[in-house]
């Protein structure tokens, strides 16, 4: 995805600052649509107002993926702590100046590892951006998340552009290129085709590049 912000997010991201106190606004979509890449951009456009939140911090552990037997789809919804992701959203949003700061976790890929406390939030940050695949779910534990969220959007890119795209990024990560397109056609897209189920329920649709 380019740099240049979807016409009429910002204005939208504006709005929601304009209405005082912490907000949190989601951002949603299948792997290999940009969302990181959009996240970074918004917060960018309004520095010292808007911080990124990943939800790809509350990865499990290589270790526990494997006890669980779930490795070989890591990144599908079981395979994260969503009480613990919920748990912080509402710390989140309980944070008010004065507070003490709140520490997350973050997913680090040349670790392929989550890293507690790495992502400090300030009280005085009005607008955390929570970026993530399964914001809207509604089962396995994630149903709380979109009820903590005052609004979340949804970032759609054709799969004629994102598969070969997400195929690109695991071989920029290790993987060979047959290998990086078996994961992204048994694993990712699985995973995708839950997060498409549910885009009826974001607030906007924006389209990427």
């Amino acid at each position: 995805m380019s740099s240049a912000l979807p016409e009429g997010a910002l204005a939208r991201l504006d709005a929601l600052l304009a209405s005082g106190g912490r907000r949190l606004l989601g951002l949603v979509a299948p792997p290999g649509a940009g969302k990181s890449t959009l996240a970074a951009a918004l917060s960018a456009a309004r520095p010292g107002q808007v911080q990124v939140l990943p939800m790809d911090g509350f990865h499990l552990a290589q270790a526990e993926l494997e006890r669980l037997g779930r490795a070989d789809r890591k990144g599908a919804p079981d395979t994260f702590d969503a009480a613990g992701f919920v748990a912080l959203l509402q710390r989140l949003r309980a944070q008010r100046p004065g507070d003490p700061v709140v520490y997350a976790p973050e997913f680090r890929r040349e670790l392929e590892e989550p890293v507690a406390g790495a992502v400090a939030v300030a009280p005085e940050t009005p607008l955390l951006l929570v970026e993530g695949n399964y914001l809207l779910l509604q089962d396995e534990g994630w149903a709380p998340v979109a009820g903590l969220l005052d609004a979340c959007w949804y970032l759609d890119l054709p799969d004629a552009v994102r598969v070969p795209r997400l195929v690109a990024r695991h071989v920029a990560h290790g993987r060979s290129p047959e290998a990086a397109l078996e994961w992204v056609m048994r694993s990712d897209e699985a995973n995708a085709r839950r997060i498409v189920a549910v885009r009826g329920r974001a607030d906007w649709v924006l389209s990427g590049t």
